[in-house]
């Protein structure tokens, strides 16, 4: 698929044991439309803690400014929360395209957050492809997400 964002040729993936399952199947549909993935973890289905995978696609993404990232857990709730804590990230828990267009629309997000309990493969696979083929509108958007990163305590 030709997308506006293709340029931004790296996805950091993460999931906890919740989202082990579709995160498989997020790299391939990823891997399918030309970006190359970096799976930041689980490994495996076993209990793991969701913060760990939130924020080491976080720091990944706020390392390296022309990247992307996707966090899977159970809800995609706890996760998004944890990946939200590192500077600069915009972690926006998706569960309908919508969503994921005014994410990227307005909110800039950087990181696509969703739940495997909650959401479906298949609309995985819709939300995705929309949030990568909506771009940013800047504008009065710009100076609220500025609004957004001044909020980050010292």
């Amino acid at each position: 698929m030709d997308h506006e964002n293709s340029k931004r040729k790296i996805v950091y993936i993460g999931s906890d044991h919740a989202g082990f399952e579709a995160k498989s199947h997020v790299i391939d549909f990823v891997n399918n439309m030309g970006y190359s993935v970096i799976d930041k973890g689980t490994f495996s289905p076993e209990s793991v803690d969701y913060p760990d995978f939130g924020v080491a696609v976080g720091k990944a993404v706020a390392n390296d400014p022309d990247t992307l990232g996707i966090i899977i857990c159970g809800t995609g709730i706890g996760i998004s929360i944890a990946a939200n804590k590192i500077k600069n990230i915009r972690a926006a828990l998706c569960t309908t395209p919508l969503h994921a267009e005014m994410a990227r629309k307005h909110n800039n997000a950087n990181i696509l957050a969703m739940g495997a309990r909650m959401t479906g493969l298949e609309e995985m696979d819709t939300i995705i492809d929309t949030w990568f083929s909506t771009d940013f509108e800047g504008g009065r958007h710009q100076k609220r997400v500025d609004k957004i990163h001044s909020l980050t305590e010292k």
